[in-house]
C-alpha cells in the first residue's frame, strides 16, 4: 500500500500537471505564465518530485486529469452527497485492497439483483459501493442503468453524466446517458452522447451504440420538422400494413408481433384483441395512423416483415417464422415504439431502455 507521503507527491505531479496544462490551453494569459513556471518549479522542489519524469506523472493522473476529478467530485457534491470526513494518512492514499473487495461485492449483488429485475435492490447496492468507492465509473453506470428502469431518468442522467466525466472512455455511461436522455424527451442530447459513445469505442461504433444515435437523431429531424410545418404535405405512400384511407391493417400488426394463424396465415384477430395489451395497441394506433408509419420506417421492422414474407404469420409458415421479439426489444428504437404503442408503459418482453447489461 503507498504511504502517505507518496499520495502527495502523486497529488503534487496531478497539480503541476493542471497548471502547465492550463498554461497551454489558453486558461491564463501569456503575461502571467511565468508565475504558473515559478509555481511549478516551487512545488516540484518542495515536494521532491521531478514533472519531466513520464511514467511517474502517468501514475499520478492514472488516465485522468486533475480538472476531471473535481468536476466529479463537484457533481456529487451538488447531489447532496454527504460531506466527506476528514482524510486520516491510511485513506489519503485511496481504497485499501478489502475496500475494493466490499465494493465489488456489493456491485455483483447490484448486477444479480438487475438480473432479477430488482432494480430498487440493484440501486441500493450500488450506492453502498459508491459510499466505499465514491466517483466510479462503472459503480455509477451501473446505478443509472437501474434508474432508468425504475423511470427516475433525471438521476440516470445524474449518474451517467457524472460517469462519462470520470471517465470519457467508458463506453457503456454515454449509452446509457443517451437512453436517459432519449426518455427525458431530450433528442438532441441522446444523440450527442451517442456520438461520443461511437467516437469512444472508435472503429464506427458498435450496432447498439449506432442504433441508438440513428433512433435519437431521426427523432431529432421529426421534432425540427414538426417545428418547420408543413401544411398539406401528403402523407407517405406505400405503407405496409395500410388499409383504407390510411389506417392501419390491424390484421398485419397482429401477424406482426405474433398472433396466432387462421386461415390462410391470417391471425385470429378475436383472440388477440381479447389480450388486454393489444386491445390498447390496437386503440392508440387508431388514433395515431401516423405512429404506424414510424413503426415500419425503422429498418429492423422492414428487415423483419421482408423476412416474414410480407406479413405471413403463424409459426412454422413459410415466410421465415415469427420474429425474435425480445431480440427486438432490445434495440431501444424498437422498444420506445413499444412504450409509445401501449400508451407509455413499458415494452413487453423486458425491455428497460437500460442499454447494456451491469459490468
Amino acid at each position: 500500500m503507498a504511504t502517505a507521503s507518496e499520495s502527495k507527491k502523486r497529488l503534487a505531479l496531478a497539480v503541476i500537471n493542471f497548471l502547465e496544462t492550463s498554461a497551454k490551453d489558453g486558461t491564463v494569459a501569456s503575461e502571467d505564465q511565468e508565475s504558473l513556471e515559478v509555481a511549478t518549479q516551487c512545488i516540484s522542489d518542495a515536494f521532491k518530485v521531478d514533472a519531466t519524469d513520464a511514467a511517474a506523472m502517468a501514475d499520478a493522473l492514472g488516465g485522468q486529469s486533475l480538472l476531471s476529478i473535481y468536476g466529479v467530485f463537484e457533481k456529487m457534491k451538488g447531489r447532496g452527497a454527504p460531506a466527506a470526513a476528514p482524510a486520516t494518512p491510511a485513506a489519503a492514499s485511496g481504497p485499501t485492497p478489502s475496500d475494493k473487495t466490499r465494493a465489488e461485492a456489493l456491485k455483483a449483488q447490484g448486477n444479480t439483483s438487475m438480473q432479477q429485475k430488482d432494480f430498487k435492490a440493484a440501486i441500493t447496492y450500488y450506492t453502498k459501493a459508491l459510499e466505499i468507492i465514491p466517483g466510479n465509473p462503472i459503480y455509477l453506470s451501473n446505478r443509472a442503468a437501474a434508474f432508468s428502469n425504475v423511470q427516475e431518468f433525471d438521476k440516470a442522467i445524474d449518474d451517467a453524466q457524472t460517469a462519462v466525466d470520470a471517465d470519457p472512455t467508458y463506453t457503456k455511461a454515454w449509452s446509457r446517458l443517451g437512453l436517459a436522455r432519449f426518455a427525458k424527451g431530450d433528442a438532441r442530447g441522446a444523440m450527442e452522447a451517442y456520438k461520443a459513445g461511437i467516437d469512444a469505442e472508435g472503429n464506427g461504433g458498435s450496432d447498439i451504440m449506432k442504433r441508438g444515435y440513428a433512433t435519437a437523431k431521426a427523432k431529432v429531424e421529426e421534432e425540427e420538422g414538426a417545428v418547420a410545418g408543413t401544411p398539406g404535405e401528403e402523407a407517405p405512400r406505400g405503407m405496409p400494413g395500410a388499409g383504407a384511407g390510411g389506417m392501419p391493417d390491424l390484421s398485419s400488426l397482429a401477424s406482426m408481433l405474433g398472433g396466432g394463424g387462421g386461415g390462410g396465415g391470417m391471425p385470429d384477430l378475436g383472440s388477440i384483441m381479447s389480450n388486454p395489451m393489444f386491445a390498447q395497441m390496437a386503440q392508440n394506433l387508431m388514433s395515431n395512423p401516423g405512429m404506424m408509419q414510424n413503426i415500419m420506417n425503422n429498418p429492423r421492422m422492414k428487415d423483419m416483415m421482408e423476412g416474414m414474407g410480407g406479413g405471413a404469420g403463424g409459426s412454422g409458415g413459410s415466410g421465415g417464422g415469427l420474429p425474435d421479439m425480445g431480440s427486438l426489444l432490445a434495440d431501444p428504437s424498437i422498444a420506445e415504439m413499444a412504450k409509445n404503442l401501449m400508451g407509455g408503459a413499458k415494452p413487453p418482453g423486458g425491455a428497460d431502455g437500460a442499454g447494456p447489461g451491469p459490468a
